[in-house]
């Protein structure tokens, strides 16, 4: 038994608890009273604000993406997304799109090595569960959402710099100069997002942790012994409170990440210059200074190297009262990564706010939003309180092999 499976296990006690909200999971063409002659302005085009705008579309809805990227050629920066069975997969299932999620998805074997680079566990899935968390690109299920979304749906090149609200208008203002009107506002322009002042005075707070991610763009030719010994799959290694993993995009790139506790001092002085690679590779042989070789020979030919502070926007305080404005994904719950409920949870807000305006049992859009709200603060708060446990297992002085150990004990 390993970590992937102690993530399994709470993930999976973790999702019996919202179960209750999922009552409905096949798509189909529902009242749109709500709705109906009402301009709706979705803040941000990642994967949750576009899915919530392709249900909305698709239930008859006159519905504007604004996006800060340039266009739809933009690259988005990060690993694989695993999309689970029982929260994420019910949006794109409601947004009609499962045939084309799994022309992109794939199910993914994951490796459990020590810090000396050995692996000590790899775990396959089958038949049984190969779908249940598939791995997609971040840029295929943009594409998969843009694809199949109206014209002239996604306003691109529109960063919001400011939002005003007049009798019952929202003004919207961007940083190209223009300006336009909504009724109905859904923000999801992410985590540090400027919009959700209407709806919380709360900021995102350090949760303690820093990340450096980078790439290996040709594996095959610049580290060719990586992947006949760690697979095409995830890899993950932890050990004197430090994080490594690795995931295979669908190029056959690998995207890596490493993780360690860091204060706010830290954080404002590390001086690292993230342009410069080999400063940042030296960086990280002098952090992972006790690792095997294997860990230097990857960072030695990474590249597209990036480092942020990670933050949560805690639900732990309630919001203040608002009025046809909501928020959903990182500007609803940003929490970090560990327990991979990110953007399983923004897809789950997606569900659970469009059925609420599309299914005809509430009497105004701020009744279907507070109902949204209510059930979205009970599943999304236990992801961030799990997500925290996982976050101090994972950079704590415990290894892969004490947790082997232990459970061979009971």
């Amino acid at each position: 038994m390993n970590i992937h499976l102690l993530l399994y296990l709470c993930i999976e006690l973790f999702h019996l608890i919202f179960q209750i909200f999922n009552t409905n999971q096949i798509p189909y063409k529902m009242k749109t009273s709500l709705i109906e002659n009402k301009k709706i302005a979705i803040i941000g085009g990642g994967p949750v604000g576009l899915t919530t705008a392709r249900i909305l579309q698709i239930n008859g809805a006159d519905v504007t993406v604004y996006e800060r990227d340039l266009n739809a050629q933009a690259r988005t920066s990060g690993g694989t997304l695993d999309i689970h069975s029982g929260s994420g997969q019910f949006a794109i299932q409601k947004a009609g799109l499962m045939e084309e999620f799994y022309k992109h998805a794939r199910p993914t074997g994951e490796k459990m090595a020590d810090i000396d680079g050995n692996i000590t566990s790899d775990e396959i899935p089958d038949e049984t569960n190969a779908y249940s968390r598939p791995e997609i690109d971040r840029n295929d299920l943009r594409k998969i959402m843009l694809d199949n979304l109206q014209e002239k749906t996604v306003v691109w090149d529109s960063q919001l710099i400011n939002i005003e609200k007049i009798a019952n208008q929202y003004i919207l203002e961007f940083k190209n100069g223009n300006k336009t009107t909504a009724d109905f506002v859904i923000v999801a322009n992410g985590g540090r997002s400027n919009a959700r002042k209407f709806v919380s005075d709360q900021e995102p707070q350090l949760s303690g942790t820093y990340i450096i991610q980078g790439e290996i763009v040709n594996p095959e030719k610049d580290y060719p012994e990586f992947k006949p010994k760690y697979g095409n799959g995830n890899v993950m290694a932890m050990g004197e409170q430090k994080m490594f993993y690795t995931h295979t995009m669908s190029d056959g790139s690998v995207h890596f990440g490493v993780s360690f506790k860091a204060d706010e001092n830290w954080i404002s002085n590390h001086g690292i210059n993230f342009e410069d690679d080999q400063a940042v590779i030296s960086f990280l042989n002098e952090t992972f200074k006790n690792w095997g070789e294997d860990y230097k020979k990857f960072f030695a030919v990474s590249t597209e190297f990036s480092g942020l502070p990670l933050r949560l926007f805690s639900l732990e305080e309630s919001w203040k009262e608002h009025s046809n404005i909501t928020l959903v994904g990182d500007a609803a719950h940003l929490m970090p990564p560990f327990a991979g409920e990110g953007v399983n949870m923004g897809l789950f807000d997606a569900y659970h706010l469009t059925e609420n305006l599309t299914n005809g049992k509430f009497d105004t859009i701020d009744a279907a939003i507070e109902d949204y709200e209510k059930k979205m603060f009970g599943y999304a708060l236990e992801a961030q309180r799990m997500t925290k446990k996982m976050e101090d297992l994972l950079h704590s002085d415990i290894t892969a092999e004490d947790i082997l150990s232990s459970r061979v004990d009971d």
